[in-house]
C-alpha cells in the first residue's frame, strides 16, 4: 500500500513488547506494505528518534505513529504531549495502539491531541487486521502533510 500521492510512508512504532512489535512487522511483511517501519522500544528512544538526536541523527521523519501508552522510561502520554506540544512534530498522526481499555486513557489521548486510539486485539489474526487497517486509513484514505 502507498500513500496518495503515490509515495511509501515511513511509521514509527513506539512499542516495548517484542511480540507486539514482531506481529506488527509480520503484518507490514504479509500484506506486502512498501511503507517502512522503524521501531524504537520506550519513550526516551520515541523522542529521541524524533528530535533525531544520538543515534538517531540520520532517522526519517515519520508520516505516522503508533504508540503504545505502557512504556518504560517514560510514559506513552508523556510522549504523546511533547509530539502534540512541538510545532515541528505536532503535524505528524499519532494512533496509540495500546492493551488499555480504559475510558480514562482514551479520553485522556484525545485531550492530548491523539489522533485514533486503538485497542490492540490479543488475538493475532485480528491484531494483522487492525495494523491493515490503520495502515490503509492512513495511506490510501488519508492525505498527509509532506514530510518537514
Amino acid at each position: 500500500m502507498i500513500s496518495a500521492d503515490d509515495r511509501p510512508i515511513t511509521v514509527l512504532l513506539v512499542e516495548d513488547d517484542p511480540g507486539d512489535v514482531l506481529m506488527t512487522r509480520e503484518a507490514f511483511e504479509e500484506y506486502k506494505m512498501r511503507n517502512t517501519l522503524n521501531v524504537v522500544s520506550d519513550g526516551v528512544e520515541a523522542l529521541a528518534y524524533l528530535r533525531r538526536e544520538g543515534e538517531f541523527a540520520d532517522a526519517a521523519v515519520p508520516d505516522l505513529i503508533l504508540l503504545d501508552l505502557n512504556l518504560p522510561r517514560r510514559d506513552g502520554r508523556e510522549v504523546l504531549a511533547e509530539i502534540k506540544n512541538d510545532p515541528d512534530l505536532c503535524r505528524i498522526p499519532v494512533v496509540v495502539l495500546t492493551t488499555s481499555q480504559a475510558e480514562e486513557d482514551v479520553l485522556r489521548s484525545y485531550q492530548l491531541h491523539a489522533n485514533a486510539y486503538v485497542a490492540k486485539p490479543v488475538d493475532f489474526e485480528r491484531f494483522i487486521s487492525v495494523v491493515k487497517q490503520i495502515d490503509d486509513f492512513f495511506v490510501s484514505v488519508v492525505r498527509l502533510p509532506n514530510r518537514g
